[in-house]
């Protein structure tokens, strides 16, 4: 039999507190992540679960669903029961779902709510290190010089990286040609292989080969430099202004749950992620900014996210 001490009860007692809301929905909460496993969006899913899971004193899974430019798996929460079982944890491309496919399985404005925004990281462009490219100046003077002849790679049609290659070579008056893959994992490797010339990824991806000594970055596309890039200079300042591109990761709930429930989850997870040792992993793995930010603010974010790309690709008539 297991001995209920002070300390435990304290623990539950402060456990319901913090989500009374969530405690009182189903013994089972799913945390559904529409990519395969592995990437950015699933280990932040899986970093929430284990102390959510905790702090509630309930089952909390991770069920990876993707395909169809993530809509497959958004779709999945939109028809849940809007009862605090299931939510989204999702990734920037979100925003695209409406403007990319041609008949999408989910109304993402009208069938899901934002509950919380975790954070942002900027896109960075980097080149294979045996390429003279310099700065981004250099790959516009060799799309000039031979239009077409530059490649870069982007983690799939559609996706912030390609989006925002395609404004910036339209800006500058070049071509530049792009090459999807499925992932970040393969994208990386035919640019440090030499098979690509550039790669159009998140700060994570990028950094993360930065020690290898095959990769170069060139351009980064916040609004100020990282910490991590402090000599790569941002697009703002290589004349594109008020540009910027960023990865942003969030949660969202099926359309009708209860505002206590999307309340109580934003609160736990802002508990969660503001843990020092929490945090500092994201900033460094991610090279993330984090806002913790509840649904009204994200809500207005995502509107901007979801207008802005939606407009750059039907002007490009790009589809998945």
């Amino acid at each position: 039999m297991t001995k209920i001490t002070r300390r435990t009860m304290l623990a539950a007692s402060a456990a319901f507190a913090v989500a009374p809301a969530l405690a009182q929905t189903s013994s089972k909460i799913t945390l559904v992540v529409p990519f395969p496993p592995g990437g950015s969006t699933d280990a932040l899913a899986r970093l929430i679960q284990s102390s959510l899971q905790t702090k509630l004193g309930r089952i909390v899974l991770v069920e990876n669903k993707s395909g169809a430019a993530s809509a497959l798996g958004a779709a999945q929460v939109a028809k849940s029961p809007p009862d605090g079982s299931t939510f989204l944890v999702t990734f920037d491309s979100h925003a695209v779902i409406p403007a990319i496919l041609e008949k999408p399985p989910v109304d993402i404005e009208r069938e899901l709510v934002p509950v919380f925004l975790v954070g942002t990281a900027p896109y960075v462009i980097a080149a294979n290190a045996g390429r003279p490219y310099k700065t981004f100046a250099d790959v516009v003077a060799a799309c000039k010089k031979d239009p077409g002849a530059v490649k870069y790679a982007s983690v799939g049609i559609g996706t912030l990286g390609h989006l925002a290659m395609t404004v910036l070579g339209k800006k500058a008056g070049v071509e530049i040609t792009h090459v999807p893959y499925r992932g970040g994992g393969p994208a990386m490797n035919d640019v440090l292989g030499g098979h690509v010339d550039l790669i159009a990824g998140s700060a994570a991806l990028v950094t993360a080969q930065l020690g290898t000594n095959m990769l170069r970055p060139i351009l980064q596309l916040g609004r100020e430099r990282l910490p991590a890039l402090p000599d790569t200079q941002t697009a703002i300042e290589a004349g594109f202004p008020d540009f910027e591109t960023l990865a942003w990761w969030g949660i969202f709930a099926p359309a009708g749950t209860p505002a206590d429930i999307i309340d109580s989850m934003a609160k736990s997870v802002k508990e969660i992620l503001s843990e020092p040792a929490i945090a500092k992993q994201l900033r460094e793995t991610q090279q993330m900014t984090l806002l913790l930010a509840g649904g009204k603010e994200f809500s207005t974010f995502f509107a901007k996210q979801v207008s802005y790309w939606g407009q750059v690709v039907r002007e490009n008539n790009i589809r998945a």
